[in-house]
């Protein structure tokens, strides 16, 4: 009898897996705080004896390494991939016995598009394959983007994932569980997941890349291809070197003199907190990041590389969490740490800083009687699909660099759902400007009867 857990990591949409049966198992695609993969070992009672890739990872940093080094296990990497750290190549066709006294083995399958070395792996008991680990391969009513190695590989790439799916299911029994890593949120999806279970069978009824042929699938693919957060070009060469142990232990605790210090010489200091809470009071210059929403992504796209954070929580709960989600994308140890409220966190004498919160109702009403720049913090392709006319577009990416483009007078920013406002609200409170964080859900805008124009049949994302 084998089992599969998975290990979730929503901050940045994957998931990692550990399988096997009685006493051994095999870790896939592990994240980087590998206790938790330790700790799913611990509570089955088995000892894992394989760590094993999918691929060299574009949007997080593995824990693949590190898991092998604790536990002994042997670690498996596609043999394609140029990695320095010490692993065993895997090749198109090997298998690795998991857990022999379950009959359970692990056999490789070759499926370039996502990288060119990208390896599936099919979990087979008996020699029946029941599951299939697909990583950035075959996902959930979509595929893994190909456009994240090299530009001039992307089309061959896109071509390859094409028919590496159908490699898939010509190989594979209609009822076999598919598990991919990609595809809850994260960016190396080239769509949202539909749902958060599948098989060979339903993918091959709704994917596309099994309803289109391989000329149309391919055009549509990149036509459909979104940005992409700039920290993915430190992730490949962190795997491929092999990350540092992870350090979770609590930073250095900043007072509101060192944080003044901090803003002063130019770090970022993030405010954790959830944005009413920021916008209702929060130290001058700060920048708000909520801990609840997709943290280590917009943080690490957003600063500049290796620039020294500090980190303002409301709890040392809501540090730790933030810290651990902050190591799987490499931003490793925070310059300093405070928690409490901004009252700790102002100088004496000074006051918490604030700034208006409002409803796209509140948009349409203020907009007929004052002058207001409405921004639109959304992606290309999200503004694509639908926008408030008159409305200057600024991606939120690309808002810290392009901030002398927004013209003078009280700024009302939105998004799609208010996450992103917040974090452009406060970019643009820092720099001085008189802003409003529209937090309400773009769907709200025509609602509320502002004109809104797109393109008839484009799709959002995220």
């Amino acid at each position: 009898m084998f089992f599969v857990d998975t290990i979730e990591v929503t901050g940045l949409g994957n998931r990692g897996y550990l399988a096997g049966g009685e006493r051994t198992a095999v870790a896939v695609d592990p994240p980087r705080d590998v206790d938790r993969v330790i700790a799913a070992a611990a509570r089955r009672g088995v000892r894992i004896s394989h760590v094993v890739e999918t691929h060299v990872h574009n949007d997080y940093v593995t824990g693949g390494p590190e898991l092998a080094r604790l536990t002994g296990a042997a670690y498996l990497v596609p043999a394609a991939a140029r990695i320095t750290v010490g692993h065993t190549p895997v090749h198109d066709g090997d298998v690795m016995a998991i857990a022999a006294e379950d009959a359970l083995t692990l056999r490789a399958l070759a499926t370039p598009g996502h990288t060119p070395h990208h390896t599936s792996y099919v979990l087979e008991e008996h020699g029946a394959a029941v599951a299939v680990f697909t990583g950035g391969s075959l996902l959930i009513g979509t595929v893994g983007r190909p456009d994240l190695v090299e530009p001039r590989l992307t089309e061959d790439l896109a071509r390859a994932q094409h028919a590496s799916v159908h490699r898939l299911a010509a190989e594979l029994p209609d009822e076999t569980e598919v598990l991919p890593t990609h595809g809850f949120g994260s960016f190396c999806a080239s769509g949202t997941a539909d749902g958060t279970a599948t098989t060979i069978g339903k993918e091959k009824a709704a994917n596309a890349a099994f309803t289109r042929d391989a000329d149309t699938f391919v055009a549509d693919l990149l036509a459909g291809l979104d940005d992409v957060p700039a920290y993915y070009a430190h992730m490949g060469p962190a795997n491929a070197a092999g990350p540092a142990p992870v350090d979770l232990t609590p930073p250095a605790v900043a007072g509101a003199d060192e944080i003044a210090e901090r803003l002063a010489a130019g770090e970022w200091v993030i405010d954790l907190r959830n944005r009413v809470a920021f916008a209702d009071g929060h130290v001058a210059g700060s920048l708000n990041f909520e801990a609840e929403g997709q943290l280590a992504t917009y943080l690490a796209w957003l600063t500049p590389w290796g620039r020294p954070v500090t980190l303002l929580a409301e709890s040392p709960a809501q540090l730790a969490a933030a810290q651990r989600e902050l190591v799987r994308v490499g931003v490793d140890r925070p310059a300093a740490a405070a928690t409490g409220d901004p009252s700790a966190w102002v100088r004496r004498g000074e006051t918490p800083a604030s700034f208006p919160r409002a409803t796209f109702a509140d948009l349409a009403a203020q907009r007929r009687t004052r002058d207001m720049v409405v921004l639109d913090v959304r992606r290309s392709s999200e503004r694509a699909a639908g926008h408030v006319e008159g409305s200057l577009h600024i991606s939120l990416h690309t808002l810290h660099r392009r901030l002398a483009e927004v013209p003078a007078g009280e700024v009302w920013v939105h998004c799609a759902g208010g996450m992103r406002a917040a974090i452009a609200a406060s970019l643009l409170d820092a720099a001085g400007r008189d802003v409003v964080a529209v937090d309400d859900t773009f769907a709200a805008a025509e609602q509320a009867g502002l004109t809104v124009r797109g393109c008839p049949g484009s799709e959002q994302r995220r």
